[in-house]
């Protein structure tokens, strides 16, 4: 099995990213651990699997899953992140919160998902997309319902930088354009569950034709994954209920400022020049 964590990798973090691609019994293991990160640090693996309520072989299966040799290693790295502790700072919104402390919750909050965004990040899948983006005759970036908008973001920074980018949101859009793609071109999926059946099955035909398909997802084995030639994780620990939370949308725009910043430093002279052009296209249009 591909290891899936890395070096610096928030184990925490990691757990919510691969939490829907667990089979039962591993969902109970790392639920335990959520639920009580503190106390697996002094667990056993007996005693994690005993308040799993699972067997001991799936504590270590669930472990491996994530890349960790085994179930020492996993808790030490569980120990280090706590010394920065990846829950936010200030504990859950009440609702008889004051606002100065509801400031200071959601801005702890959106910070830790950056954090968690950093330490979910591989270079090697970076470097991979940003060399596909600068290659490619054509840059496409696809999202549905919230993630749509954060396409047309993306969009926007791409087309500043002198790339023929396009974005679009609609289902039949997407399809349309994933049936015409080539070898030249690039596509760039985002979806936060990485299980969007609309965007999914948009992924594998633009695969089919040829174009190279970069992810970004907050689940590293999700359905999205299969088809992508490279995978961008943005850390999210939205419910069903959160679909599009801010904090998770923030996640993935520092991802995609990351690339664009990636991009526009190897494409310096060139990037520079469209950024100028850009810029005074509009410069009539400001008081």
């Amino acid at each position: 099995m591909e290891k899936v964590v890395q070096a610096g990798a928030n184990s925490i973090a990691m757990i919510h990213s691969i939490l829907p691609s667990l089979s039962n019994a591993e969902q109970k293991v790392a639920q335990a651990v959520l639920d009580n990160p503190s106390n697996t640090v002094y667990s056993s693996v007996t005693d994690l699997a005993e308040t799993a309520e699972v067997g001991e072989t799936t504590v270590i299966r669930f472990c491996r899953k994530l890349g960790y040799r085994g179930f020492q290693e996993f808790k030490l790295a569980v120990a280090q992140d706590l010394v920065s502790p990846s829950q936010q700072v200030y504990g859950k919104i009440e609702e008889d919160d004051p606002i100065d402390v509801i400031c200071k919750k959601m801005t702890a909050f959106s910070t830790q998902a950056v954090e968690d965004t950093l330490s979910l990040l591989q270079e090697s899948q970076l470097q991979k997309a940003t060399d596909a983006l600068i290659a490619a005759r054509r840059q496409f970036f696809f999202g549905v319902g919230s993630s749509g908008i954060t396409a047309q973001d993306a969009q926007y920074h791409f087309m500043r930088l002198g790339f023929d980018a396009h974005a679009a949101s609609d289902a039949h859009i997407i399809a349309m354009n994933c049936s015409m793609m080539t070898p030249a071109d690039v596509v760039l999926g985002i979806s936060t569950s990485g299980s969007t059946k609309d965007l999914v099955d948009a992924m594998k035909l633009a695969k089919e034709n040829g174009a190279y398909v970069i992810c970004l997802t907050s689940h590293a084995r999700s359905p999205i994954t299969s088809y992508a030639d490279a995978v961008l994780i943005a850390a999210s620990k939205e419910t069903p209920l959160q679909g599009g939370a801010f904090a998770s949308k923030l996640a993935q725009i520092h991802v995609l400022d990351i690339l664009s910043t990636i991009v526009s430093l190897k494409q310096r002279a060139s990037t520079f020049e469209a950024l100028s052009k850009s810029a005074k296209s509009v410069v009539d249009k400001m008081y």
